[in-house]
Parts: structure tokens; C-alpha cells; sequence
């Protein structure tokens, strides 16, 4: 968002102060010859600070939400392209860390958790969409976003809608806020609930609407937690399939082709190979801390594009009900967990 600076003859105010020295760094200067903003700037040093041993998932997500909130991200059309592409190596690169037998055992314990889910999210999301008067299309986005897997729900279902531009970017703007808020939430309400790894695993993969965000929450508890979390979640986006072929025919669409998470496989033959290969497991710990480098940097892009004018177009009847089912999930899956596992 551009800021208009005051011409008046008086003092300028405060926040005329602020606004001059963030569209400061805006404009480019010389350096080393090049011509660079120091917005630009202020970007790589974050980047370059995710890559340290000192950064999170929850520390670079924060980073992002900071830069897009004061200079903005110089760089909104290469990161988005970059997100879901490093994601996904991420993801497949954590499979050189886990043990398919254990992550068998995760699975089936998740699957029950996963069905109940799912089913429970997209019905109440229907008749709670109708109460607010929301259109059918953003409600079903919002649902399966939350009951699946966030953007990636919304990215394969979106076109199957053919859903538009705005509602669009409304659901995903609704999941992208509710998942940093999860991020930052999750893990010290784990520790209060003296949850253990596995309990808190598999909460995270059924509560927290998005991968980086489940991946990146779990990472924070533990290393058990992120393989429960990981492996269970990865089970759940599978569901991305046949929900999105019910969506055809809910909505009576034809002709439309249903985006298939393909880097799952890929997250699968690396767990098969750390588990079977062993001659493989000398490099799986330097692939598995690549690959968690790369989580950081991607949750520093989601934050990096979730601006003002993002959480501005959401709107309080679509971020209502998104808050509404994600409470009801996790507050129900929460009370299942202490109680069966």
C-alpha cells in the first residue's frame, strides 16, 4: 500500500514520521554499483537470518508477517511462486527422517481422527456458511481448507468450482491467518496440557489447517511430534482427492480436472529408503536439515505475503466462520486425544 507523505508546512506528526521513513526504504540507491531499495535489503537480511541457526518456523514466520506489514515484500510474485515448490521438496526431504514402520503405526491410529474429521468440518461449514449468509462457494473453500489442509485444499478445489478471483483470496486469506495464529498458539498449549509427542502430533495434524504450519509447530515440540504430525497430516491431503470429486459433483461441474498432491509419493519413497537402504542413512540427517531449512524460509514467504490489503479483503463474516469450525475442531479433537491416547 503506497503512503502519501504530508506537504504541509508544519510539523510533521508521528505517524507522518513513520509513514516517511518506511517509504524511505522504498525508494532505490546505489550499491556497489547497483541499484537496490532498502526494502529489498531488509528482505535478504530476514532471509539470510532464516538460515541461521538461530531462526524457527514460528521466528520466520514472524519475520514475514513484519516485513509485509511496514515496507511490504519487494518480491510478492517470485515467493509465491517458490512457496508451494519449496514446500513440497521440504516435505519429501523430511521423509529421509522418518521410519515408514512408525509412520504405519501413526497412520492408522490417525485415520479414524482424519474421516470423523473431515466429514464433521465440510457439514458444519455448510450450515454454518448458510447462517451468515455466506456464498455457497467461499464457504466450501473455507470448509475444506480447514479440513484437509489449507491452501493446498484451496488451490485443488478452487478450480473445480470454478471459483473467482476474490473468493479465492478470501478463504485462503482466512486459513493463512488462522494458521500463523497456530504456529505461535500451539506449541506452548501443548506444554501447559502436558501433552506428550504423540499427542501433540497428532493434534497438530488434524487441527492446524496448513502443512508448513503443522510441520513447523510440530518441529517446535519435537522430533516425535513431527514425525506423528507429518505422516498424518501428508494421510490427510490425500482426502484432497475424493473431496474435490464430490465437490464436482455437489456443484454439478463437469469437465474440470482435480489437482493430484503428487509430492506425497515422493515423501513416501524417502521414508521407504531411509527405512530400507541403509547405506542412504549417512546423508539422511544432512537431507533432513536442509529440508527443515527450507520449512523456515518457506513460512518466512507465507508470512512475507500475508499483507494488510490481504487480511483487509477476508472480511468478518468469512474469517467468523472460519474461526468457528477451526474452535469446534480443535477444541473437539483436543478432548479426544487427552482422553483416548
Amino acid at each position: 500500500m503506497k503512503t502519501t507523505l504530508s506537504r504541509s508546512s508544519h510539523p510533521t506528526p508521528p505517524d507522518g514520521l513513520a509513514a516517511g521513513f518506511w517509504e524511505s526504504f522504498r525508494q532505490p540507491h546505489q550499491l556497489l554499483g547497483h541499484s537496490v531499495t532498502g526494502q529489498q535489503v531488509l528482505f535478504f537480511l530476514f532471509l539470510l537470518f532464516c538460515l541461521t541457526p538461530w531462526a524457527s518456523p514460528p521466528v520466520a514466520l514472524a519475520l514475514g508477517l513484519v516485513l509485509a506489514q511496514t515496507v511490504g515484500n519487494p518480491f510478492t510474485t517470485q515467493t509465491r511462486a517458490l512457496t508451494a515448490k519449496l514446500l513440497q521438496y521440504s516435505v519429501i526431504g523430511l521423509g529421509f527422517g522418518m521410519n515408514a514402520h512408525a509412520a504405519v503405526q501413526a497412520g492408522q491410529q490417525g485415520i479414524l481422527f482424519t474421516v470423523a474429521s473431515i466429514t464433521g468440518t465440510l457439514m458444519l461449514g455448510y450450515f454454518v456458511g448458510r447462517w451468515l449468509g455466506l456464498s455457497r462457494h467461499v464457504t466450501h473453500l473455507i470448509s475444506c481448507g480447514t479440513a484437509i489442509c489449507g491452501g493446498s485444499a484451496i488451490a485443488a478445489v478452487g478450480p473445480v468450482l470454478r471459483a473467482k478471483e476474490e473468493e479465492l483470496s478470501v478463504a485462503l486469506g482466512t486459513v493463512f491467518i488462522l494458521n500463523a495464529i497456530a504456529l505461535f498458539a500451539f506449541p506452548p498449549l501443548g506444554h501447559w496440557l502436558h501433552m506428550t509427542q504423540n499427542q501433540f502430533g497428532l493434534w497438530c495434524a488434524i487441527a492446524i489447517h496448513d502443512t508448513s504450519s503443522v510441520v513447523g509447530a510440530a518441529a517446535a515440540y519435537g522430533d516425535q511430534a513431527l514425525q506423528v504430525a507429518t505422516t498424518v497430516k501428508l494421510a490427510r491431503a490425500l482426502w484432497i482427492i475424493p473431496v474435490a470429486l464430490g465437490t464436482a459433483l455437489a456443484f454439478k461441474q463437469k469437465d474440470v480436472k482435480v489437482k493430484i498432491p503428487y509430492f506425497i509419493l515422493g515423501f513416501i519413497v524417502a521414508m521407504l529408503l531411509n527405512t530400507y537402504v541403509p547405506a542412504l542413512q549417512v546423508a539422511a540427517p544432512t537431507v533432513v536439515h536442509l529440508a527443515k531449512l527450507g520449512l523456515t524460509v518457506t513460512l518466512f514467504f507465507i508470512g512475507a505475503g500475508l499483507s494488510g490489503k490481504a487480511i483487509k479483503a477476508v472480511g468478518p463474516k468469512p474469517f467468523v466462520l472460519g474461526v468457528l469450525l477451526w474452535t469446534v475442531i480443535s477444541a473437539a479433537s483436543l478432548y479426544v486425544i487427552l482422553h483416548t491416547i
